[in-house]
């Protein structure tokens, strides 16, 4: 099953993408794996690199000097194709890289060690690397080094990722929204493309926590998140911000368009009331409130209080409705 993984690309760009890592900012653990790397094996570049479709991207690096490179020219493609470490003692004897602009040109490399990152599904998502600019046999023990810091990296990857997902319901946290929001404003901002936020917020949910206790609450904010999930795209992102509020992010998706998607996921939401122990159905709704990203939005805050102030608008309006802010 293993040696499937290594050859199935879609579902490693697909686990390397559930990682939400890539192009986000620098981060403390991976910068100090970097410098630890080229203390302890004396080598001047040293990279956490996570190698996406066309291109590697580093999300920690010394000595690289650049944040990616296409991926035709890594070493890391190669890396990853395999499940033992790729080990290249003089770069320039080697057919794979000898005519690769980073051995030809700078950062010069010569020699190469690099460790697969593997997530716990099984699936390469890049390397850790270390480099020289002379021939170099790196050792069982340095080999062994590097390892060792690979797993604190995958390690640090899920870990970040787990941060950033809410354990019950598996849509994001706020923190983790909130850098998607940012992400998709600058996006939509830089290529002119339209994109809707959708609050929604659940009906009386005090009155069922209050009523039938918490477990059952649990229930209905999970049956919620798995309803509204599966009727989401791949590039939709849903968050809880908190409590009973959840909010969509509909990348390329104008504000009538996001009404459409809002009223369906409304009325799914009511189709799937809970089961209660005693037989009684426990019925579910919603209120939403829609907002376009507009030219006059620069920040996430004004963009989250645009559909907050329609989502209050449906809940006066007598709930279980949708409200679309005027363009």
């Amino acid at each position: 099953m293993d040696d499937a993984r290594l050859h199935d690309e879609d579902a490693r760009v697909a686990a390397l993408r559930r990682l939400d890592v890539l192009d986000s900012a620098a981060e403390s653990p991976f910068e100090k794996i970097v410098t630890l790397i080229r203390t302890v094996l004396a080598v001047p570049i040293a990279t956490v690199t996570l190698v996406d479709r066309d291109r590697q991207w580093f999300k920690a690096e010394r000595g690289m000097n650049c944040r990616q490179t296409p991926r035709a020219i890594s070493f890391c493609t190669h890396t990853i194709q395999q499940r033992e470490p790729l080990i290249i003692a003089d770069a320039q004897a080697d057919p794979r890289f000898a005519a690769s602009p980073l051995v030809a040109g700078p950062p010069h490399v010569r020699s190469y060690a690099g460790i697969p990152l593997r997530t716990p599904e099984g699936y390469n998502v890049g390397a850790l690397c270390a480099m020289d600019t002379v021939v170099r046999q790196f050792t069982a023990a340095e080999i062994a080094i590097l390892g060792n810091f690979a797993n604190i990296v995958s390690d640090e990857l899920e870990l970040r990722m787990i941060a950033q997902v809410d354990h019950l319901t598996g849509a994001l946290t706020r923190r983790g929204f909130v850098e998607q929001a940012e992400r998709e404003i600058a996006r939509s901002c830089r290529y002119g493309r339209s994109s809707t936020l959708v609050m929604l917020d659940l009906d009386h949910f005090k009155a069922v926590n209050d009523t039938y206790g918490h477990p059952i609450g649990d229930q209905v904010l999970q049956r919620v998140a798995e309803v509204v999930g599966v009727a989401l795209r791949p590039s939709d992102v849903l968050g809880r911000l908190g409590g009973e509020e959840f909010a969509l992010l509909l990348p390329e998706t104008n504000g009538d368009d996001a009404m459409v998607v809002a009223e369906r996921l409304r009325g799914a939401i009511a189709d799937h009331p809970i089961a209660l122990t005693d037989g009684r159905m426990l019925p579910v709704s919603a209120s939403f409130g829609v907002a376009a990203l507009g030219p006059d939005i620069a920040s996430f805050p004004a963009w989250l209080q645009r559909a907050d102030t329609m989502l209050y608008a449906a809940k006066a309006g007598g709930r279980n409705c949708v409200r679309l802010a005027p363009a």
